[in-house]
């Protein structure tokens, strides 16, 4: 996906109807975005997303172009909710954090699972800062013993 744009909510749509359903002619598309869309309509943005390089179009023989999504949900989501935070809090997580929690909308599921992911940053964290520390000091040791 292309790191500098993020699909629009339309484009979101069609991907959605891709990642829900797999590779689909043009008919079996239009007959599964679930709202009255023109066809040529529909044709145009799916090929708008071919050359985005989201989606990729095929043809074996005789049978219809089929469109299938190049991109998985998981990749799109993640830059969205970068781009998100970098738009509306400045890069900074916290106040996102921090809005979802005090609010009353979370799930105690939801609750475990944000637990769950703190913990599992904070070991990441300690990992990552105790591998920083023993690699400094090997340096710092390789330095004194070469004098």
């Amino acid at each position: 996906m292309d790191e500098q744009t993020n699909p629009t909510g339309g484009e979101l749509e069609l991907l959605s109807v891709l990642w829900e359903h797999g590779a689909l002619s043009l008919s079996e598309f239009h007959d599964r975005i679930g709202r009255d869309l023109g066809y040529t309509t529909v044709q145009t943005r799916l090929n708008r997303l071919v050359e985005k390089g989201w989606a990729e179009k095929t043809k074996i023989g005789k049978q219809p172009t089929h469109y299938a999504a190049l991109v998985q949900p998981d990749a799109v989501r993640e830059r969205q909710l970068d781009h998100f935070v970098e738009r509306v809090a400045q890069g900074s997580v916290v106040p996102l954090v921090a809005h979802l929690v005090q609010g009353n909308s979370l799930t105690r599921d939801e609750l475990t699972e944000l637990k769950k992911l703190i913990r599992d940053a904070e070991r990441r964290h300690e990992a990552s800062a105790s591998d920083t520390k023993s690699s400094d000091r090997s340096r710092s040791g390789n330095k004194a013993g070469g004098h």
